[in-house]
């Protein structure tokens, strides 16, 4: 590998701009090198603030993650610049707009293909803290679907290990509307609704900037490198396979599910001592839904956190760092305050050939509905490669320490579904701030 293999790298490392900007015309901004880290990564790490506002300038991926997998935004929040690491926030969440928009007509197309029908999904969380378990919910998800639209009613609004908010919740996703009136979230107690907006205030984005600040860098993700299924079995001497009627109508296959392992990674070399006691208190605040404490407002006036100072410029050289053992390169910021923690779990699947809905139309389905937390963790788990048939019954980790079992318990296909379950009633006042983490 010779240190001109990446000349994109090469002009952030060593701080030349002009030529940076010459080659951006004819080089793939996105490349990354030997160790993982795109020109972006490079620029954060190093602090060169021109290179990196002209390759978010010019489109650089900010939900991209190198070899020990961080993000950009990750090592800009180590660095410590709040302008850097509020450009890359807004940059990822513009870059997050444009994919789903981009999406959007093939899930329109997708579901207007699709029949119309009524579905119901049980959830019942559990947890192996005993105590936890024993004050966990369930609940019973109603799912309507007619043509390019979807109405979510449910009964549990957001959850975390210990608390978790209960209401009427309904959330209706209307495909043929602007993308900005699509998503509605209506409080049918409350009668009252918020449109989900597609973009943040400035504040929103100040104040996310302070928790990023203030808060440990964290990592986590469910790793199915080694996932296997294997088919459940019963009896002690004459051993069969075990199968299941779920909902008393999905003849369904069991399958244990070997291998799956949450893996967290958590970083804090730019918190300070006083930071890290504040930490816990700010982090439960938000949990209960508080707003960020660290922006602290005196007489109406929000101080905002600042910079760090930097850390001691790198002395490492290109040519060193492109000459290191593959995703063993040198420390090119602050000195890495670094801890990795992996849990086991244990899942189970039923997959039944009766269920009339293929996982695939199921993912169209779970697209819409993903900004509910737990929603976005069972499409993450269909999105394994799954024995045949369809999941009718999932026990799988959603937390830490909680895990959830889904039974789909009920589907028919309709052609009678009344279009007014898609309408906000005349009755109901918006509010825009109901949901806050909508």
């Amino acid at each position: 590998m010779t240190a001109t293999s990446y000349p994109l790298h090469e002009c952030v490392f060593n701080g030349d701009t002009r030529k940076l900007s010459l080659l951006l015309r004819t080089h793939e901004i996105a490349e990354k090198d030997k160790h993982g880290n795109t020109p972006l990564h490079l620029a954060v790490m190093l602090g060169r603030k021109e290179c990196t506002f002209l390759l978010l300038a010019h489109g650089a991926p900010v939900k991209v993650k190198n070899s020990q997998g961080w993000s950009p935004l990750a090592e800009a929040i180590s660095y410590g610049d709040r302008q850097i690491i509020s450009s890359l926030l807004r940059k990822l969440k513009q870059q997050a707009r444009e994919q789903m928009d981009q999406r959007r007509p093939n899930l329109v197309k997708a579901l207007n293909q699709m029949g119309d029908f009524y579905m119901e999904l049980k959830w019942d969380f559990h947890s192996w803290v005993p105590l936890i378990s024993r004050i966990l919910p369930s609940d019973v998800c109603k799912i309507h679907k007619s043509g390019c639209s979807i109405r979510l009613d449910t009964t549990l609004v957001d959850f975390s290990d210990m608390r978790w908010e209960r209401g009427d919740i309904s959330f209706i996703f209307r495909g043929e509307n602007a993308p900005k009136d699509s998503l509605t979230a209506l409080d049918n107690e409350c009668r009252c609704y918020q449109h989900v907006r597609h973009e943040e205030t400035e504040l929103e984005i100040e104040d996310e900037v302070d928790i990023l600040m203030s808060s440990d860098i964290l990592a986590a993700q469910m790793s199915t490198k080694g996932i296997s299924f294997t088919k459940a079995q019963s009896g002690w001497i004459f051993r069969e396979d075990r199968r299941e009627t779920v909902a008393g109508v999905y003849d369904s296959d069991l399958y244990t599910i070997n291998g799956l392992t949450l893996e967290q990674r958590k970083r804090r070399e730019h918190l300070s001592r006083d930071d890290l006691q504040k930490n816990k208190a700010l982090m439960e605040s938000l949990t209960k839904g508080g707003q960020a404490q660290n922006a602290e407002q005196n007489g109406g006036e929000i101080f905002r956190r600042a910079s760090l100072q930097p850390p001691p410029t790198s002395s490492i050289t290109w040519e060193e760092y492109i000459a290191a053992d593959t995703g063993q390169y040198p420390n090119l910021g602050r000195e890495l305050v670094y801890k990795e923690s992996s849990k086991h779990f244990k899942a189970t699947v039923a997959m039944s050939k009766d269920f009339p809905l293929s996982i695939d139309m199921l993912l169209n389905v779970l697209e819409v509905i993903a900004p509910f937390k737990h929603f976005s963790k069972l499409r993450e788990f269909v999105t394994l490669k799954l024995p045949s048939g369809f999941p009718v019954k999932i026990d799988i980790p959603i937390l830490p320490t909680v895990s959830a079992k889904i039974t789909f318990q009920k589907f028919e296909f309709r052609d009678d579904i009344s279009p007014d379950l898609f309408t906000i009633p005349d009755d109901y006042k918006e509010d825009a701030m109901r949901f806050p983490d909508l």
